[in-house]
């Protein structure tokens, strides 16, 4: 299995070595041209998909406040309507690559697009609880099916490529959550009703996303094509020959509905388990512990998942040089410490300066984990990538969607301060899991 790059030579699992025909990739010097014109639009249109996905995403995080004083519910009770958004996000995930088999990867991440953004707005109409669980676990489907649709795409052009660019479109990711985390800071502060800032956002991001799913890759980007335009018009450049994908023509067999992971990418899902833990954790309740455990301001509380994102943002973007720099498994093993230590932070803070600057550690620490799992997953099934993203993503979110309702419970029985002790623990966890990157 070819799960990424080891600690020291050339690195396969980050399109820095070789390619199988013995050449050298894109981007290394003495190597092949650049990537052709229709490849880096397809990078573009892929990116803005993952900014869309990630706006949605921060957007919603900074009205959940808003929602616990809306319906007034106790950190138990609004833990326990998240679980519901872990649900629909797990149910559908593995339905993804079925779609994308029968409609085509394209039509289908401007569908699951849609229905996410749809989605967003049903959260702040619940009128009750049970209403809400409701809603959140159909914004849930949307969010995963969109989710497993946009990495794939992604391993696609990063194979195109021929070197590493999931941590650049996953910064975007983290661009998006924090243009999204902004307006919501702007909202709160303004006292705007979150039935109509999800109401304007959501439409908005719906057009973005579906104008930007008809520029990314087709039903046959074709390896080996050569330049010029693929079967659907795509032209995949000589670099093609890189790209591992997914046919979805008449001949081609459907992935099963549900198929359990193999154990390679079972492995790299519990890798992404521990990061996206701690990722979801820190997005949906940095708010509530430094309104609750350190007594901040709301205008100050929101601060907290501003520097969460905006540090990750950072360090995303720049992440695809540090793994062609250091390999995988370094870059992911000093994250873990770093990591670590930023929750260690949150845990002993009590004043917000403190806990703001433990968040933005984590964040930092955590930022090139997903990318790199989501890449390695695309690798290890050439057969059905689709489907091997898929149950990454469905372990690795999973986690990161039942954080929130985790450390409610746990919140509600001891502190949020023992919650983050938990977050502490997992993240200590990436130190020792990172080998499972190697080649």
């Amino acid at each position: 299995m070819r799960t990424g790059g080891s600690e020291a030579g050339p690195r396969a699992g980050t399109g820095t070595g070789a390619d199988p025909a013995g050449r050298t990739p894109v981007g290394v010097p003495g190597g092949r041209r650049r990537p052709a014109h229709s490849v880096r639009t397809a990078r573009v249109a892929v990116s803005v998909v993952f900014a869309v996905h990630g706006m949605a995403s921060g957007t919603f995080a900074t009205r959940i406040p808003w929602l616990r004083e809306h319906l007034g519910l106790s950190p138990g009770w609004l833990g326990l309507a998240l679980v519901f958004m872990t649900a629909g996000a797990s149910a559908a995930m593995p339905l993804s690559a079925r779609l994308a088999h029968r409609y085509g990867p394209r039509r289908a991440l401007a569908a699951v697009s849609l229905a996410c953004c749809a989605g967003l707005v049903l959260p702040p109409l619940a009128p009750a609880l049970g209403w809400l669980c409701l809603a959140l676990f159909v914004y849930g489907c949307g969010l995963g099916l969109m989710d497993v649709a946009m990495n794939a795409q992604g391993v696609r052009v990063e194979a195109a490529y021929g070197r590493s660019v999931m941590s650049a479109l996953h910064g975007l990711w983290s661009v998006g959550t924090l243009l999204g985390g902004a307006g919501g800071v702007v909202a709160a502060h303004a006292g705007l009703d979150a039935r109509v800032h999800l109401g304007v956002a959501a439409p908005l991001l719906a057009v973005a996303a579906v104008v930007a799913a008809r520029w990314t890759p087709g039903d046959r980007w074709t390896p080996g094509e050569g330049p010029g335009p693929g079967a659907d018009g795509v032209d995949t450049g000589d670099a093609a020959d890189a790209v591992d994908a997914a046919r979805t023509g008449d001949g081609a067999e459907a992935p099963p509905r549900f198929a359990l992971p193999s154990r390679g990418v079972l492995a790299i899902g519990l890798l992404g388990f521990c990061a996206v833990f701690a990722e979801g954790a820190s997005m949906d309740w940095s708010g509530i512990y430094l309104a609750d455990v350190t007594g901040a301001e709301p205008g100050l509380a929101a601060s907290a998942y501003t520097a969460f994102a905006c540090t990750m943002a950072l360090a995303r973007l720049s992440g695809d040089a540090v793994v062609r720099r250091f390999g995988p498994v370094a870059t992911v093993r000093a994250g873990g410490v770093l990591a670590a230590a930023g929750a260690a932070l949150v845990v002993a803070a009590r004043t917000p300066p403190a806990a703001v600057a433990g968040f933005a550690l984590i964040g930092v620490g955590i930022a090139v984990v997903v990318p790199l799992c989501f890449a390695a997953a695309g690798r290890a099934s050439a057969a059905a990538p689709g489907q091997a993203i898929a149950g990454v993503a469905t372990l690795a979110y999973a986690s990161g969607l039942a954080a929130p309702a985790v450390v409610g419970w746990i919140a509600e029985s001891t502190s949020l301060s023992v919650s983050f002790g938990v977050v502490t623990a997992l993240l200590v966890g990436l130190v020792a899991g990172a080998r499972v990157l190697r080649t």
